[in-house]
């Protein structure tokens, strides 16, 4: 948002505020450029209005997080499948481009070196709702190709990997702040599981650009991009990273998954992702480094603190 704004783009942003808040929005609320509209991707009306006169659309509005998608897979899989189709609808009445937002999820349970695009997708049960999000992401992406080879949308989607900054909290499982936060209050580090599963952490600074860059590019549509860190780091460390980087007395508390989620949920191993081909499309590489991450994210929560206000939640769309 802010860095369209600042291009010189005119911006509108809807959002239904159910895992964001007005305040994340203080430094571009009065921008004469920039429209907000509460509302819902299901409720088409009021896509159809924040779609009118657009020629890109960013396609970022989904349940997120592990806590939210495993305690309401309803809703969950409401606003991923069904949003999802009313915002295509809405793009191709109004005759602009979209670039879809989608997930790492999507490979579930490949544990490959690195995970390109045509990756096998290895997925759990289908009565698991950690799996059932990973399968509707999936929809998602076989509805925005399915448009752009039957209507000729222009299209392309953008496959997420963890990707951390200011103005997120580990409400609905985003580990990084949560794992910032504990350490900055002193608190115990809460690591799930044996604490060796891996992930490669981004940076919304390093991911936004490329995302706007790959909407710009006519051969990018009915195409899908990975998007992640090149830093593949377990849990276990990360914690560790956190505490010693912040100067924290917080220990690490070990907590089984069955204590810290409702039934339904099951972990993968192993997520790195293959970048090369959004760096061969757009230049794609990532420079922010994992300790700048961390300082970063906690630099934020400080000053939240300090402000005497509640931690960000990220805009997220829904």
């Amino acid at each position: 948002m802010e860095h369209l704004l600042s291009a010189g783009d005119e911006v509108t942003v809807i959002d239904n505020l159910s895992t964001g808040r007005l305040e994340n929005l203080r430094d571009v609320i009065g921008h004469r450029n920039f429209r907000f509209i509460e509302g819902d991707i299901l409720d088409k009306a009021a896509v159809d209005k924040a779609v009118a006169g657009a020629n890109r659309v960013f396609h970022l509005a989904a349940a997120v997080g592990v806590n939210l998608i495993v305690e309401h897979p309803l809703e969950s899989l409401r606003t991923n499948i069904h949003g999802t189709e009313v915002v295509l609808d809405s793009v191709l009445a109004n005759g602009a481009s979209l670039l879809l937002a989608s997930t790492s999820e999507i490979y579930g349970k490949n544990t490959a070196d690195s995970l390109n695009e045509d990756a096998d997708r290895i997925l759990g049960s289908a009565l698991k709702s950690r799996w059932t999000y990973a399968a509707a992401k999936g929809i998602d992406e076989a509805f925005a190709h399915a448009y752009w080879r039957e209507f000729g949308l222009e299209v392309a989607i953008v496959r997420l990997f963890n990707t951390v900054g200011p103005r997120q909290t580990g409400r609905y499982g985003m580990v990084v702040p949560r794992l910032i936060r504990q350490a900055l209050a002193g608190e115990p580090l809460t690591v799930y599981g044996d604490g060796r599963q891996t992930r490669c952490f981004s940076y919304v600074g390093d991911i936004v650009p490329a995302i706007t860059r790959i909407s710009e590019v006519p051969s990018a549509y009915g195409q899908a991009f990975n998007l992640g860190g090149s830093y593949e780091i377990s849990i276990l460390t990360l914690a560790e990273r956190i505490i010693e980087l912040l100067g924290s007395e917080s220990d690490i508390r070990f907590v089984p998954y069955e204590e810290a989620y409702a039934e339904g949920y099951e972990d993968m191993r192993r997520r790195v992702p293959d970048n090369g081909k959004a760096r061969q499309l757009v230049g794609f590489d990532p420079k922010t480094t994992l300790d700048q991450i961390i300082r970063n994210v906690a630099a934020d929560q400080r000053s939240e603190t300090q402000a005497g206000g509640r931690l960000k939640v990220s805009m997220a769309g829904n």
